[in-house]
């Protein structure tokens, strides 16, 4: 269980405090408003950021203070942080080699593997200039899958997508966290997927990450701020 204990966190003017628990393996929407503290909810559990008071802890353990590269977390942005002058294999390789030393025979093969799991067979080879942002999501995303952590955080991945391809990567999404078993934390701009992907909602608004909920019954009856937010009398609407 991820569990964030009396969390506070303060930056200027700007203020973010959390007391929550998700389960291993949920799949869990981040939404709120522009600048309440989305990505810094991630950032403080991925630990690229120190909150001032309270504790993140993974399966009981205070991972508090440990650095980002020894947490349980792998992190994804809507850049997808691909290195333009590499190649596939030499990107996604960074998930098993960061120091960039080059791959043994079997670590070339579970690449191979990530790529033909998340449909880009036979394109190790390309650069990420060669490939259309869906692909280029699909990539971002088999290297997240050979991280292989129990937390995955995404922020905004899809969201210069189209519609119809961003569904198919919320469903490709689903799909590699249930071969993880991964909890997933996906922030999203976008209500709709929340629906589509996500069991439980976490509201972050007026300084507050407030405790999941369950997603449908969240948006059937929102609270004011989330009312607020989706600029509706009702979350049906």
């Amino acid at each position: 269980m991820l569990t964030l204990e009396g969390l506070s966190f303060t930056e200027a003017d700007f203020t973010l405090q959390a007391d929550l628990a998700l389960d291993p393996g949920a799949r869990v929407a981040v939404v709120g408003p522009s600048g309440a503290g989305k990505s810094t909810l991630l950032d403080l559990i991925a630990g690229f950021r120190t909150p001032q008071a309270g504790r993140v802890l993974w399966q009981g353990q205070d991972i508090t203070a440990a650095p980002p590269d020894r947490r349980p977390v792998a992190l994804l942005f809507q850049e997808n942080n691909l290195f333009p002058h590499l190649d596939l294999m030499r990107n996604l390789g960074l998930a098993l080699r960061p120091d960039g030393r080059r791959l043994r025979g079997p670590e070339r093969e579970r690449v191979l593997a990530a790529l033909a799991r998340v449909g880009l067979e036979g394109m190790e080879a390309r650069r990420p200039g060669a490939l259309s942002g869906g692909q280029q999501s699909r990539a971002a995303l088999a290297r997240v899958l050979l991280q292989a952590r129990p937390i995955l955080a995404l922020d905004e991945p899809f969201a210069a997508l189209g519609p119809a391809l961003k569904a198919q990567m919320l469903d490709l999404l689903r799909e590699v966290a249930e071969d993880l078993g991964a909890l997933v934390l996906l922030v999203s701009h976008d209500p709709e997927d929340a629906r589509r992907f996500a069991q439980a909602t976490v509201l972050v608004a007026e300084g507050r990450a407030h405790p999941p909920v369950a997603t449908e019954a969240l948006f059937a009856d929102p609270p004011p701020a989330l009312r607020a937010y989706l600029g509706t009398g009702s979350g049906t609407e």
